[in-house]
């Protein structure tokens, strides 16, 4: 029987998908395909449903009173779990506040950013153990914004992955590759690097609190997005790293965001792709409207 179009010949030994509402990732064993049998599973392989995964990144916007009304617009899009995990990402001075307007809802907070130790003389910092005292159960690592404009590099981004899943927090770590490294047709080596780096020591029973977050830096608050065979091909590469960190079950089983300019009008066609379980949204994620048509389409996809 011919596998058609589930299987992907450049991954040979590694995990193959199929596309679907709950983003079910297939493993087939190399035997097993190359005898072209797709009709039985063996006892090699792994069915996982993936749970898209949604973010809000505010970035440094709103004040208190703003930050308070859009959590609440956001807060009451999404009283009930919907298969979709949403999650928002205030500034610092308004975690709280912001905790406030959505405690209730299926709405989650996070950091937009956490250091690696856990207290000390470290002026203008915030441990893990604080953001989990404010209510957080998640933060963002390796920001493209924290890598090219503050200056993170690859090790401090690890540092502070792994102090944020030790507290008990969830990360979503951001990885992505710049104009000039995609012009030169650099994108999955850097994506690599990045993610190789950014994992260093984190275990595979960890894999399930860490989502991925792929943001070309180019489209960031440009305007432009990566076409969905774009993401879709970045996506799959970074899902086959996964597997030779850990192993090709963790890899299937972890999600990968789109992080690049998505808005209502894209957010469907990007999140359709099989390897594209969510979004990491910015600007848009600023417009409780906008923010939950996107959950929508994740909803859809």
């Amino acid at each position: 029987m011919d596998c058609g179009g589930l299987l992907d010949p450049a991954l040979p030994d590694r995990l193959q998908l199929r596309s679907g509402r709950a983003k079910i990732a297939v493993l087939i064993p190399f035997a097993q395909r190359a005898a072209g049998d797709c009709t039985t599973l063996a006892a090699e392989e792994v069915i996982v449903p993936r749970k898209p995964i949604v973010g809000g990144n505010w970035k440094m916007n709103t004040n208190r009173g703003s930050a308070a009304s859009l959590a609440s617009a956001v807060a009451s899009a999404h009283q009930d779990d919907s298969g979709v995990e949403v999650i928002i990402f205030p500034p610092f001075p308004y975690l709280l506040e912001v905790g406030r307007a959505i405690s209730g809802s299926a709405v989650m907070l996070g950091a937009q950013d956490v250091y690696h130790e856990a207290d000390g003389a470290f002026t203008g910092e915030v441990s893990a153990a604080m953001l989990r005292d404010c209510g957080c159960r998640w933060v963002l690592t390796g920001h493209s914004e924290r890598r090219h404009v503050i200056g993170e590099d690859d090790a401090l981004v690890n540092r502070k992955t792994r102090a944020a899943l030790e507290a008990g927090l969830s990360v979503i770590l951001c990885i992505g590759e710049t104009r000039e490294q995609r012009a030169a047709g650099e994108t999955d080596d850097v994506n690599t690097r990045q993610l190789t780096a950014g994992l260093q020591g984190v275990s595979a029973s960890q894999s399930g609190r860490i989502a991925i977050a792929y943001e070309p830096v180019w489209a960031i608050g440009t305007g432009l997005t990566a076409t969905p065979d774009d993401a879709q091909a970045a996506h799959a590469a970074i899902r086959a790293t996964l597997a030779e960190i850990f192993d090709p079950s963790t890899a299937a089983a972890m999600r990968i965001q789109y992080g690049g300019s998505m808005k209502p009008g894209n957010a469907a066609g990007l999140m359709k792709m099989p390897d594209v379980d969510g979004g990491l949204i910015g600007g848009a994620s600023l417009n409780a409207g906008d923010f939950s048509a996107i959950v929508q389409a994740a909803v859809r996809a």
